[in-house]
C-alpha cells in the first residue's frame, strides 16, 4: 500500500508534509474491522496555516496562464491511471467497495480530470456595448480565491478530482479535507501530486479530522468558496457556519431517489437497472435508488424478478469479485437496520435479507444483506428518509398522480428514475418530476459534460460540465472608457 500504519505526516500545507497537532484517529478496514492506519488530526492552527498557503499561492496561480493551469490537471489525471493498482487497494481497503466499483471509480477520475483540464482555454467573458460614448463593458470570469474541499466517504477519490481539478483550471488554491472514514486514498493521491507533479506550493493543501476540522476550515475567514459534499444535516450546519463570513457554499447534500417502473415498462431492463442503482457500493451512492414506485399492472412480475435478482447477489471479500461489500461503517450499519425495524414495525414485510448474512466471513466487520421490503405503504418513514445501503422499499401505485405525488414527497431532489417504453409518459414526467437529474430507462451514473446538482435539500450549486466549472469563479466587470 502507499499508507504505512501509523500515518505520521497527515497534513500537507504550503507544499510540505508535517504532523499534524490534534488528536489521533484510527481509520478500519469496514470488511474486518482492522485498523488499517492512525491518523494525526488537524488543530485550528495546521487549518490556519494551510487557509495562508492556499492564500500565499492564489495570486499567482490564478494569473498563471491557462494552458498550465490546464497542463496540471491533466497530470493529475495520468497520474491516477499510472497508480491506479495502488489506489484502488486503498480504496477497497478503506471503504470496502469492491476492487472492480474502485477501478470504476478511479477511471471516472481520471476521464474527469482530462474533462477539466480542457476548460484551461474556455472561460470566456462577455463583450456588451455601453450607453456612454466611447465605452466598452467588459465581463470576465476571475477565480473565486481559496476553495474549502470538504469530501464525503464513499467515493474519496472521484469527489476530491471533481472539486480540485473544477477549482484548480478555474485559478484557484484548495484546502481539501477528506472523511475521516476514508482518508487513505486521498492522502496517497495527494503525496503522488507532491512527489511526481510541479505544482507550485501551496496551490494545493490536505488537512485530516472530523467535524471540528470542518468547521474549523468552513469559518476561516480566508476561505471565499466552500464546497461539500455529506449528510443533509452537515450540509445546513456548513451552511449556517460559512454565513458568518458570507463564504459562498455549493452544497450536495445526498437524496431519497424514487425508481418508477411503468405498465409499459421492459421489466428485464428495470429490474437490472433497479438492482444496480440500489446496491452499486451497498447503496452508498448519493444518486442510488432508495425507493421504488411500482404500476399494479406488472407489480407482481417485477416484485418477483427482482427478488431473484438481489438474492442472486455476491456478497464477500471486496478484494474479489463480487457485487456487494460491506457498508462503510458501525455507525452505518446502524442506520440502515433502524431503518428496517422501523419499517417493519409500521408494517413492512421482510422479503429477503434483513440483517447480518450467515457464514464464518461475515461475524466481524460491518455487513448487511441485501434486504427488500414489501407491504411498504407511502407514508412510512423508509419512504421518506434516506437510508444509504442496500435496504429496498418496494410499493405498489395506480395511477400516474399517485406515483409522482409520492415521487415528489420527500424533502429531497437529487435523482428520480423513470422504465417507460412511452416517450409521451417520459416527456411528461421531465417536467412534472422535482429532481435535479432524471434518468430514463437506465441507471445511476452521470456524465461528466453533464451537471449533477440536486433541487430542495439536496442542496445547490452543483458540480460536472460547464456550469460545474463556472460555479468555481465569478464574474467582474470592468468599464473601458476610450474617450
Amino acid at each position: 500500500m502507499l499508507i504505512e500504519k501509523p500515518v505520521k505526516d497527515s497534513s500537507y500545507i504550503g507544499g510540505s508534509w508535517s504532523g499534524a497537532r490534534g488528536s489521533r484517529f484510527d481509520v478500519e478496514n469496514p470488511a474486518t474491522e482492522e485498523t488499517l492506519a492512525t491518523i494525526a488530526s488537524a488543530s485550528e492552527a495546521d487549518v490556519d496555516a494551510a487557509v495562508r498557503a492556499a492564500t500565499g499561492a492564489a495570486r499567482d496561480w490564478g494569473r498563471a496562464p491557462g494552458g498550465v493551469r490546464g497542463a496540471h490537471v491533466s497530470a493529475i489525471g495520468d497520474l491516477i491511471r499510472a497508480h491506479e493498482d495502488e489506489l484502488a487497494e486503498l480504496l477497497t481497503a478503506e471503504g470496502g467497495k469492491p476492487v472492480g466499483l474502485a477501478r470504476w471509480e478511479l477511471g471516472f477520475a481520471a476521464g474527469y480530470a482530462d474533462f477539466t483540464a480542457g476548460w484551461d482555454r474556455r472561460l470566456d467573458g462577455e463583450i456588451i456595448h455601453s450607453d456612454n460614448p466611447d465605452e466598452v463593458i467588459n465581463l470576465v470570469r476571475v477565480p473565486m480565491g481559496v476553495v474549502a474541499a470538504i469530501t464525503a466517504w464513499n467515493f474519496p477519490i472521484a469527489l476530491f478530482v471533481r472539486k480540485i481539478t473544477s477549482a484548480l483550471v478555474a485559478g484557484n488554491t484548495v484546502v481539501v479535507k477528506p472523511s475521516e472514514l476514508t482518508p487513505l486514498a486521498t492522502a496517497a493521491l495527494v503525496r503522488l501530486i507532491d512527489e511526481e507533479l510541479d505544482l507550485p506550493p501551496g496551490v494545493l493543501n490536505l488537512v485530516n479530522g472530523d467535524a471540528a476540522v470542518g468547521r474549523a476550515l468552513v469559518t476561516h475567514p480566508g476561505v471565499d468558496l466552500v464546497t461539500f459534499t455529506g449528510h443533509r444535516d452537515t450540509g445546513k450546519a456548513v451552511m449556517r457556519d460559512a454565513a458568518a463570513n458570507l463564504t459562498r457554499v455549493s452544497l450536495e447534500l445526498g437524496g431519497k431517489a424514487p425508481a418508477i417502473v411503468w405498465a409499459d415498462a421492459d421489466l428485464d431492463r428495470a429490474v437490472e437497472s433497479v438492482v444496480n442503482g440500489r446496491h452499486a457500493n451497498s447503496g452508498q451512492v448519493c444518486t442510488s435508488t432508495e425507493r421504488v414506485i411500482v404500476h399494479a399492472d406488472v407489480f407482481d412480475a417485477f416484485a418477483e424478478r427482482y427478488l431473484a435478482a438481489v438474492a442472486g447477489l455476491r456478497l464477500g471479500d471486496p478484494r474479489s469479485d463480487v457485487d456487494l461489500g460491506p457498508v462503510v461503517s458501525a455507525g452505518q450499519l446502524r442506520k440502515c437496520v433502524d431503518a428496517i425495524e422501523g419499517a417493519v414495525k409500521e408494517g413492512a414485510i421482510v422479503a429477503l435479507g434483513g440483517g447480518r448474512p450467515d457464514g464464518a466471513q461475515f461475524e466481524q466487520g460491518h455487513w448487511l444483506a441485501p434486504t427488500v421490503l414489501t407491504d411498504v405503504r407511502p407514508e412510512m418513514k423508509i419512504m421518506h428518509e434516506e437510508v444509504f445501503g442496500p435496504v429496498t422499499p418496494i410499493v405498489k401505485v395506480h395511477d400516474y398522480r399517485e406515483a409522482f405525488e409520492l415521487a415528489n414527497a420527500t424533502r429531497y431532489g437529487l435523482a428520480a428514475y423513470l422504465y417507460t417504453e412511452d416517450y409521451r409518459t417520459a416527456l411528461r414526467a421531465a417536467q412534472d418530476l422535482d429532481f435535479g437529474e432524471l434518468y430514463v430507462n437506465r441507471s445511476l451514473g452521470e456524465q461528466v459534460q453533464g451537471h449533477h446538482s440536486g433541487h430542495k435539500e439536496s442542496g445547490f450549486g452543483g458540480e460536472d460540465g460547464r456550469h460545474g466549472v463556472l460555479r468555481y469563479t465569478q464574474l467582474r466587470t470592468v468599464y473601458h472608457n476610450f474617450g
